[in-house]
Order: C-alpha cells, then structure tokens, then sequence
C-alpha cells in the first residue's frame, strides 16, 4: 500500500510555522492562528482565590498549565480568562476560590483550575483553606485546620501546591499555595501568630517571547495575616496580607497574574484575587525524520518553517504632551537609541521579521493627560496635565506645571512616571505659596531638564525638550527636536514653551504643543484656551539589509542615503519588518 509520508513507518510529524506569533489575552476572546500554524504553547493561569475574613489565611493562586497544543492553520482558539475569587465578609464562610481559565481548541477544552480560597472566622469548618489550582491557607487557631491542597484539576504535571502546612509552632494564618511553591510553613520566625508567606509563582518566560507581562511570573500564593508581622505575597501577583495591629482587608491578588489575595486582620473582610491571563505563542518547528516528500508538502502549503532574519534597530518613542491649564501641560515620555543625547540613550532593541503593534499617544487637551506611545518592549508615559481651573495637576513621562492655589502643589510634580533608565522625562518646577506671594505657576517639566522654579506673578517656561536626528536626511518627517515642556501664565504675563514643541503660555488663550513633538500644551490665566499637548510620534530606524513598511498609509518609510531604513509613525499602525 503506498504511504503518504514516503514509506517511513513511525509517527506523523508536524511543522509548524507560526513566526513565533504571541498573543496575550486578559479577558475571554478569540484567537486565530496563522496559516502556518500547526502548533502552539499555551500558557493557561485561572484566576486566583480570595482571602478569608478575621484573622484569615491567604488565597491559593490560581492554576497555572504552560502545554503544547496541535492546532490547524487559520482556526480559531477560544481563550476564557477566569476571574479573580472575592474576599469573604462572613467569618463563617472561606473567601471564594478563583474562576476556572480555559483554551477551547478543536472541540477539546483545555483548563487550569482556580486557587482556593482562604480560611475563615472561629467555626472550624471555614477556617481551613479551600482546594483549588493552588490551595487557600489556613485560619490562625489553636486546631490547626488544613490548609486547602493544590492541583484540583489532578493534571500529571501538577498545576499548582497546597497552602502552608500546620505546625504546631506557628498558628498565625497560613499562605496560599502557588504555582511554582507551597505556601510557607512558618512565619518568618517561628511560634506565635507570625503569617506565614504565600508560595512563589511560577516563571515561565524562556517559553515564550520577551515583553510578556508581570516578567513571565504568575500565579502567586497570598500571605496570611499575623501579629506583629503578616506573610508576604508569593512572586507572581501574590498580595500581602496585613499585620496586626493595623486593621484593614490584605493586599489583593495582582490583576492579570491569577495571584492569590493576602489574608485579612480580626474583625476584617477579606481582598480579592487578581484575575488570569491566557498567552498563546504560534510555533515555528519541524521536529523528528521527514522524507523528501513530506517536506515538500510542508513547503508546498508553507507550514515548513524557515529561519526569521533578526535586526538591531534603534528607536524614538515620544507620548503625548500634557494639556496645559493655568500651569503648563507636561511633554511626554521621551524614550530613544542611538540618537539624541548620550545621557538618554538606551540600547538599540533586537527584533525579527513580522507584524509590530505601533501606538501614538494622543496629546492631552487643556487639563488633561497626554497619553501613552509603545513599541514592542518600550513605552512611554504621557504628559502630565498642568494645574488650574480648580484641577490638580499631575506627574507623568514629564511633569505637568503647578499652581499655588489649594488644589495645586507647590512643590511641583514628578516627572520620569513611571520610572524607566534612562530617564523618559523630568519634574515640573515649584511655586511659592499662596501667600503672601501672590500668583505663581510653572510651566511643565521637559525631556531635557525640569522647568524652573517661579516665584513671580509671570508664568513660568516649560522644561526644555531634547534633539534627535533619527529621522534625518531621507524622510519627509522633517521635526529633529522633541519633548519640550508647556509654557505657564500668570496675571503677570506668561512662560515660552520648552524647545522641543512646548507650547507657550497666554493669559487670554494659550499655544498648542507641537504636533508629533509630545510638546506639552500652554496655560492660560482663567480665560481663553488652554493648550492642548501636541501628539507623539514613534520613529524606527533599520539596517539597510532589512525592509520596513507600514500601515496605514498616513505614516511613511524612507532609505537614508547611508542606506538604513527609516519608519515614521505618526498615528497609531502597524509596521512590518522583512
């Protein structure tokens, strides 16, 4: 009888060339693979468990299931994302366990089960942790109920551990179990009620590509609550749970790491778990001995894998200024390689062939945020917004200007939010107070500097911005400086906007942030408009062996007379790398 796969007797293979596509998913939704795609790694966390009430034990993580799954090209996978188990508020019931997170394939679900809940309250029967994907811990008391067991979906690699064990030493509250440990079994020093840690996550990076959330650690046990001193989270989402004799619910389990809740003081009712997350990452592999045959099928339907080329590129990703009020609006984030000032330069990023999610952040409007710009691993936070018509103003990529009114905050505000090495950006500039010193705004700190400190009834300038020739010689983007701060006004007169698309400050209508600069808006003296942050940009330049384009069409590509490839983007798209 003839054989398909050339007369070779032994098991079908497969190959798969999925180009390493990852999707992550943070709520139910559906996935469809490449064509290529025959196989794929799944990462599957539920949700993870809350705590209980009363001196209460910590929730379970949720479990955590890291597989292989064949798959056909161009087919839908339905990822279920469970939810996090609420915190008990009766000390006679446990917290609730966490909500179950599925992959559904080809008619075949694939499932790791929820953490348990955490013990609760004086009656016996709730102060023992529940089961689940990772066991809930146990209720201080001199019974010593069990904590809940782990590994509820009685997989052959285990998705998860128990809670702490009893002792007759430590009778404070139990951690949950996690994904990669148990939960503690005695506090940090034994005896007394000492809480006792959750269990550590689980990482499960080297199995998936970089950029995944939360560093690839999941599925973290919650730490019970103690006196003097209460378990800490296990890595991986855990929440803390809280010590005696400060009153209060635990730290809440992480949302999307399906870490267990921290457990809750005497008379408190238990956190909430933090809800899971699904990862899918399309193979590309050819595994075992092929005849000529079936690889020339594979090529024929192009599901044979082939080697994906890697580049350094280096980048420009600028946020969207803040909007200005009274005080200036501040620039966005401002992150870069290569280019620009030394001090500012991080490294190039190594990226291969395929489809990169572009976002330019849209500047805030007057008093508002500006928002953020991302690329691959890198993001860059908005522009704080500036102080003034009653509104507080706001630290960001830079911070927005303040005003020595009750709502604003003399000291000014933070700048580099939230922080990345090198720096994205700079703090706005102090005012005097209220009185007697009259009126005092600031402009909105800069990429290259914080705005100064005012202390007269003019406006402050905006922070100066930074200059970068990525995009020079050979792209019609003609904008080589970037990230300025927003100009302040004051009943005096106004501030100038940072160099680098800040805009100035009016005392009867202020100037706009450059657009595609992140420049931060201008503020006004209660009349007219406030300056809306000028929109970021993001900027990729590649070696002359690679080809960039984009979509849509508003963007643009360049060759550099060098030879490098240039990509400007600036709206939000796609940029494909070959």
């Amino acid at each position: 009888m003839a054989r398909s796969n050339g007369g070779i007797i032994g098991k079908s293979n497969q190959a798969s060339f999925g180009k390493c596509t990852q999707t992550v998913k943070t709520s139910t939704a559906t996935i469809t693979t490449q064509p290529g795609t025959r196989v794929v790694q799944t990462a599957i966390i539920a949700g993870g468990g809350g705590s209980g009430k009363d001196f209460s034990g910590g929730g379970g993580g949720g479990g955590l299931r890291n597989i292989e799954i064949s798959t056909s090209g161009s087919s839908p996978i339905v990822a279920t994302v469970g939810g996090g188990g609420a915190g008990s508020t009766s000390p006679t019931s446990q917290g609730t366990s966490g909500v179950n997170s599925t992959v559904l394939y080809g008619g075949i679900t694939y499932s790791a089960s929820g953490g348990g809940g955490g013990g609760s309250g004086d009656c016996a029967p709730t102060q023992a942790g529940a089961p689940g994907g990772s066991g809930g811990g146990r209720r201080a008391g001199p019974n010593n109920a069990a904590s809940g067991t782990g590994n509820a979906g009685g997989f052959d690699l285990p998705e998860g551990n128990p809670g702490s064990t009893p002792s007759t030493t430590s009778l404070g509250p139990g951690g949950g179990g996690g994904a990669g440990a148990a939960g503690a079994a005695t506090g940090s020093t034994p005896g007394g009620d000492i809480g006792r840690a959750g269990g550590a996550g689980l990482d499960i990076s080297p199995s998936f590509s970089p950029g995944i959330p939360n560093c690839g650690v999941y599925a973290g046990g919650g730490g019970g609550a103690g006196s003097p001193s209460a378990g800490a989270g296990g890595t991986g989402g855990g929440g803390a749970g809280r010590a005696n004799p400060s009153p209060g619910s635990g730290t809440a389990g992480t949302t999307n790491t399906g870490g267990g809740a921290g457990g809750s003081t005497p008379g408190q009712n238990g956190a909430a778990g933090g809800p899971g997350i699904v990862i899918v990452k399309e193979l590309s592999k050819a595994s075992g001995v092929w005849s000529m045959q079936s690889q020339f099928s594979a090529q024929s339907q192009g599901t044979w894998p082939r080697f994906l080329e890697s580049y350094s590129v280096n980048y420009l990703v600028v946020a969207g200024g803040g909007g200005g009020a009274s005080g200036g609006g501040g620039a966005g984030g401002y992150r870069a390689s290569g280019y620009g000032p030394s001090p500012l330069q991080a490294p190039a990023l190594t990226v291969t062939e395929g489809d990169y999610t572009i976002t330019v952040g849209s500047g805030g409007a007057g008093s508002g945020q500006g928002n953020d710009s991302t690329f691959s691993t890198i993001t860059s936070a908005g522009g704080g917004k500036g102080t003034g018509g009653g509104n507080s103003g706001a630290a960001g990529g830079s911070g927005g200007g303040s005003l020595n009114r009750p709502y604003g905050q003399t000291s000014g505000y933070a700048g580099n939010t939230p922080p990345v090495s090198p720096p994205q950006g700079n703090p706005s500039g102090p005012v005097s107070p209220l009185n007697p010193g009259g009126d005092h705004a600031s402009g909105g700190g800069g990429a290259g500097g914080a705005s100064p400190a005012n202390t007269s009834n003019s406006g402050g300038a905006g922070g100066a911005g930074v200059p970068n020739t990525i995009n020079a010689c050979g792209t019609p983007f003609s904008v080589t400086a970037f990230a300025g701060g927003g100009g302040a006004a004051g009943p005096g007169g106004a501030g100038a906007g940072g160099s680098g698309g800040g805009g100035a400050g009016g005392p009867s209508g202020a100037t706009n942030g450059t657009a595609n600069t992140g420049g931060g808006g201008g503020g006004n003296w209660f009349s007219g408009s406030q300056g809306s942050g000028g929109d970021g940009v993001v900027i990729i330049r590649a070696p002359s062996s690679s080809t960039l384009s984009v979509s849509p069409g508003t963007n643009a590509t360049a060759t550099h007379p060098g030879g490098d490839k240039i990509a400007t983007f600036t709206v939000s798209g796609t940029l494909t790398v070959s």
